[in-house]
């Protein structure tokens, strides 16, 4: 427990230590994200805080990782970050995006990270066979694109991420999966060590480079555990504990596909608008969501401790249920309407560093 606790402790001090060197860099080189019409944020805000998250990752890593295999995982999320801190100072179209992405994927594919079983409801594993790569890169890209979309908050991205990082740490910890718990250690404490920076009002945003960098260590460490023999646990654990993201982003696909406009145009309909629309404040909004996303979070480590048998599915059906009910009451089930308009009455206090909506 001592070695989990000092990576942990050493990634977060590291990312509190050099978020500002980034701050004071993005802020001189005017590296920023400015505000326009479909933007929360009132102010340019540097959006490199991916960079700090990144080294912070890094010389965690190389300190405290003894796994060759797993140290290897920083290849492709060395690939993952560049294509997000090229998106960040430069702008990337979205296939290009998506091309980048499969392509780290298939380099972690190449690093023997495979989903290759899943469970069967009805008893027993089903085996992959010739679709465990195309089920592995939709699972790599799926949740790398998710926290890159839950990033439209001040703290969203980092305290959900922190929240399920603890999930995955408790899980792989209870299958001794020391690797994959020191890894989730170190994530977890860069992300909580970024976020008094980012929490409202922001002084920095993660940006592309941190929000996908994120996204792509949770779905690569839960892969690994998925490798490693626990498939239903460690595939459920991240997909649970992200539930309130991924019905977000799915209920937005079927959205914009169902009024016509493209699926990676970016709209103002989102649960963060619709609590913002209900008149919450940007950190009522957050608290929000990271409390539903703290008890789904312990919802999947109870599920993951009862294994893959008909209870865990049913279990497993009821919070899915429940989802759905809670994206229905917050309208994010209505396909026709109005964008919300966003009330800025009852905020409080003076922005100096604005909000934003990514």
């Amino acid at each position: 427990m001592e070695l989990y606790l000092n990576g942990f402790v050493a990634s977060f001090l590291l990312t509190a230590l050099i978020t500002p060197f980034v701050w004071l860099a993005a802020r001189r080189w005017r590296l920023l994200d400015w505000p326009d019409e479909r933007k929360i944020h009132r102010f340019p805000v540097p959006r490199l805080g991916g960079v700090a998250i990144y080294l912070s990752l890094l010389a965690s890593a190389l300190i405290f990782l003894p796994d060759g295999h797993l140290l290897a995982l920083l290849l492709p999320a060395t690939a993952i970050f560049l294509l997000g801190l090229w998106d960040d100072l430069f702008g990337l179209a979205p296939a290009v995006k998506l091309a980048g992405q499969v392509g780290a994927a298939l380099l972690l594919v190449a690093l023997g990270v495979k989903i290759q079983f899943l469970t069967n409801p009805l008893g027993g594993m089903i085996f992959l066979g010739p679709w465990a790569l195309p089920a592995t890169l939709f699972w790599v890209v799926s949740v790398t694109n998710v926290v890159n979309l839950t990033d439209g908050l001040d703290g969203l991205a980092a305290g959900v991420a922190f929240i399920v990082a603890a999930a995955l740490f408790s899980v792989a910890l209870s299958m001794d999966q020391a690797g994959i718990a020191l890894w989730t250690a170190i994530l977890g404490g860069a992300t909580l060590g970024f976020l008094p920076y980012n929490f409202n009002p922001a002084k920095i945003f993660l940006g592309d480079s941190g929000a996908m960098l994120i996204g792509f260590m949770l779905a690569a460490l839960a892969a690994e555990g998925a490798l490693k023999g626990a498939t239903a646990v460690a595939l459920l654990v991240p997909t649970v504990a992200l539930g309130v993201p991924i019905l977000d982003t799915a209920f937005a696909i079927v959205r914009r596909f169902w009024q016509g406009r493209p699926i990676y145009r970016p709209d103002r309909e989102h649960l963060h608008h619709r609590l913002l629309s209900l008149g919450l404040s940007q950190r009522q909004a957050v608290a929000v969501i990271y409390a539903v996303s703290a008890f789904l979070g312990g919802v999947a480590v109870v599920l993951a401790r009862q294994g893959g048998d008909y209870p865990f599915f049913w279990s497993l059906f009821g919070v899915a249920a429940g989802m759905v009910w809670l994206a229905k009451v917050f309208g994010l089930l209505e396909l026709e309407g109005t964008e919300p308009k966003l009330s800025w009455e009852g905020r409080g206090g003076r922005r100096p560093w604005g909000m934003r909506s990514r």
